[in-house]
């Protein structure tokens, strides 16, 4: 008899037609001390019967993949505020692990985060304040916490805290709290900049954000010391910009090339150098912009790469712009599309395909909405490279005998593409499940019978239910 491969357990715990006795039948797995397979914790739309299992697992690894779910509603991970185990709640207060940056995770209610931020146990306390998915409702609340962590973070929301709230937060007795709202207040206000001057940890933000006196901003000149962040400073003098902007430095003239206040031909006249590679990840005007109009509009039509580069992430550009940035020939611009926009052109995505190839090129064919599918198998099929052959699986109207014929492609990754599709034969689809490098990706397959899904959970030792 085949051997059987234990990724088939994994590919029928992420299969999406895994009817619901053979989930609970998997869930209730402690599979050897390890618990379950992540993905059957992790799945969308989890029914309650499913939820109740996790929440009563007794493997305490289980119960963090669940608190852990970017597919669960926060509603359900709430559940587990009152978990026994410390380090599932600290993984509920810190929220899902997100790696694709399209994925948008729903908060926690305020109330559930009030009693996580009251819990006995410092690590869940420290999660929560820690997490990235906090609502800003809550954020905002903590300024008036007694935990003067809690009101460190606060300061996150200082745009929207109400003025009696900021200037308590400038006098707090804890000094880093102190020197948090500070380094918010010197946007606007030139006397707490020179006191964070005077603070070497402090120095080089001050000089980036704080409204700054001219003898500040000149003695930073004459000693040479963060010119970079000096370079960025809003309320930098116009005749100091112009001396910096012909800097020795070349790191310094660049920072001052990518100045909001510029016009266009100023720019373009500074002697900067922009790395092949370099994703534009300081030009922080435009990063925090992505949403305004306005701020897309100067950054998509100016020359300056790194300009693009950082409003091709925006998931709001206008169909104008997103065609004026599709026509600029800079791979890291095409990556960016590729990456955040759903309307990025189909000619824009099979070049970045082209370039990128592997795990990544896969991740967005399957992905992106826009993808191509229509006509793939007949470009593909025969092409000499695994990576486009993988394509022609995508196209509907593959016959079963071309996903028969590529699931035995000499490249993995087709073979793997294939053995996951529904059309492949059934009886290739069976043998698929024995073979170690296909059996998670045939374990998937939505065309598995269930008789087949439950002798994989037979074969893998996962008990039958009493």
């Amino acid at each position: 008899m085949v051997a059987f491969h234990a990724s088939a357990l994994d590919g029928v715990a992420r299969n999406p037609a895994l009817p619901t006795p053979l989930l609970l039948r998997l869930l209730a797995f402690d599979g050897g001390g390890d618990g379950p397979p992540r993905h059957a914790l992790q799945r969308a739309g989890l029914p309650e019967s499913a939820v109740v299992v996790i929440l009563a697992h007794p493997n305490p690894g289980a119960r963090i993949d669940f608190a852990m779910s970017a597919r669960a509603e926060p509603a359900q991970r709430a559940r587990l505020a009152d978990d026994p185990s410390p380090k599932v709640r600290t993984a509920l207060a810190y929220g899902p692990e997100v790696y694709d940056p399209r994925t948008k995770v729903a908060p926690l209610s305020d109330a559930v985060c009030v009693r996580l931020l009251d819990d006995p146990a410092p690590s869940v306390r420290t999660a929560l304040l820690e997490s990235p998915h906090l609502a800003p409702s809550f954020v905002a609340s903590l300024a008036t916490h007694r935990d003067p962590a809690a009101r460190r973070e606060a300061v996150r929301a200082w745009e929207t805290l109400p003025p009696g709230e900021r200037s308590a937060l400038l006098v707090d007795p804890d000094p880093e709290v102190r020197r948090a709202a500070e380094l918010r207040e010197c946007r606007r206000d030139s006397r707490v900049t020179a006191a964070l001057l005077r603070d070497p940890r402090s120095t080089a933000v001050a000089l980036r954000r704080g409204l700054l006196a001219r003898a500040d901003a000149e003695r930073c000149l004459a000693e040479r010391t963060h010119l970079t962040a000096l370079a960025e400073n809003p309320s930098l003098p116009a005749d100091l910009v112009e001396r910096l902007a012909v800097d020795p430095d070349e790191d310094v003239r660049l920072a001052v090339s990518l100045r909001p206040g510029l016009d266009e031909t100023r720019r373009m006249a500074i002697d900067f150098t922009v790395g092949d590679f370099d994703r534009g990840d300081g030009v922080r005007w435009v990063r925090d912009g992505l949403a305004d109009p306005e701020v897309l509009r100067r950054a998509v039509t100016s020359a300056h790469p790194l300009l693009r580069r950082t409003a091709a992430r925006s998931r709001h550009l206008t169909p104008e712009l997103l065609r004026l940035l599709a026509r600029v020939e800079d791979p890291v611009v095409e990556n960016n599309l590729g990456i955040h926009h759903p309307d990025t052109p189909e000619e824009v995505l099979m070049r970045v395909y082209a370039r990128l190839g592997g795990t990544f090129s896969a991740w967005m064919a399957e992905t992106h909405p826009r993808f191509p599918r229509e006509g793939l198998a007949a470009r593909y099929a025969d092409h000499t490279d695994g990576n486009y052959r993988r394509l022609a699986v995508r196209d509907p109207a593959a016959t079963p005998a071309l996903i028969e014929r590529l699931s035995h492609d000499p490249e993995v990754w087709t073979r793997q593409a294939a053995a996951g599709d529904p059309r492949l034969p059934l009886h290739r689809l069976r043998e698929a499940l024995h073979v170690p490098e296909l059996a998670s990706s045939a374990g998937a397959n939505p065309a598995l019978p269930e008789d087949e899904m439950a002798a994989v959970l037979d074969r893998a030792g996962v008990p039958r239910a009493r």
